[in-house]
């Protein structure tokens, strides 16, 4: 499978994942992994509604995109991964999926979260999945859209302070 990049982005397929980032990427399909969106016919219509035309669209469950990952299912396309969290990404890491590089977009503000940049907002469980892909020698960048640099997503991390 030719994954020609993989991004991290709570609200999954929009304007900068649509627009901006397919294009720039070249993708012909973009995969949403994610077990909750992967069962919500709700969601998976909005997301369909979303996706660039020509473009193609699979919205799996961890362990499904693992296994056609794993077995070569879409060898012959250049797919787009996007998951909101990064313990998505640390799970089909640990179960034989190979990644180089991860992009954090867009993770939203709730109650919980600390926040590391204006778009960026992560819990204690999101820093530990994001070290783990680091110890993997996984590089993990920070890159709003195409045209801003890429920048070390470790050093941002370096921010995080737990909430009490």
């Amino acid at each position: 499978m030719a994954i020609i990049a993989v991004r991290i982005d709570g609200r999954l397929i929009h304007g900068q994942v649509a627009n901006l980032w397919t294009t720039k990427l070249g993708a012909s399909r973009i995969m949403v992994i994610d077990d909750k969106v992967a069962a919500s016919d709700i969601e998976k219509s909005g997301l369909k509604l979303a996706r660039p035309t020509g473009v193609d669209l699979s919205v799996l469950p961890e362990k499904t995109a693992a296994e056609h990952i794993k077995r070569g299912g879409y060898d012959s396309q250049k797919v787009f991964i996007v998951v909101k969290r990064p313990s998505i990404l640390l799970d089909l890491v640990n179960d034989g999926v190979k990644l180089d590089t991860i992009n954090v977009g867009n993770m939203s503000q709730t109650d919980d979260t600390t926040q590391l940049t204006n778009s960026i907002n992560v819990v204690q469980a999101d820093v530990d999945a994001f070290n783990g892909l680091h110890e993997k020698g996984i590089k993990v960048t920070s890159q709003m859209v195409p045209g801003d640099n890429a920048q070390d997503f470790m050093e941002i991390l370096k921010k995080f302070k737990p909430k009490k």
